[in-house]
């Protein structure tokens, strides 16, 4: 199974939109109740298209799965006690494997392409937060080496800030 990562463009836009918003009707069936008609908007998705932070990968002609990585973060990141705060980091957001993908080991692929250009790009660490209640997420960060370093809590509710250590490329 060859996924194709590239850049998201604006004609993905739509395809990215309704990407979300079947993703969050399946967490919603899945009883995780973490992506919602306030978030994430088709604004956020634009914003990061616009700013070449969103990262597609393509299988069989459609969106498999769907990542942004940049680096920022909300201001209850500062409560964390992250691991590595002297060096270089990037922040994951937003990924998400198109349900149609489901369960294929895409995301855990996923991850470690993320990684790989985080590394070649410098980073050091990698960031993200992860809804406490997302365990099909939760197991994945765990599995994929990444640290617990704090909480968060927003308006889903209690959120972990999670980090792991890049090795070198």
């Amino acid at each position: 199974m060859e996924i194709v990562y590239r850049k998201a463009g604006l004609p993905d836009l739509d395809g990215i939109a309704a990407l979300a918003r079947q993703a969050a009707a399946r967490m919603a069936d899945e009883g995780i109740d973490q992506w919602d008609e306030f978030y994430p908007l088709r604004e956020d998705f634009e914003r990061d298209i616009m700013e070449n932070q969103l990262t597609v990968g393509m299988l069989d002609g459609e969106i498999a799965v769907m990542y942004t990585v940049n680096g920022e973060s909300e201001p209850e990141y500062e409560s964390a006690k992250w691991k590595y705060p002297h060096m270089p980091y990037c922040i994951l957001h937003r990924l998400c494997v198109n349900p149609l993908f489901q369960r294929r080991g895409i995301a855990r692929q996923t991850m470690a392409y993320m990684e790989r250009e985080a590394a070649e790009r410098g980073a050091r660490a990698v960031r993200l937060d992860v809804f406490s209640k997302n365990f099909h997420a939760l197991r994945l960060y765990q599995r994929g080496g990444y640290d617990k370093v704090g909480t968060a809590q927003w308006r889903k509710g209690l959120f972990y800030l999670m980090e792991k250590y890049l090795e070198r490329v």
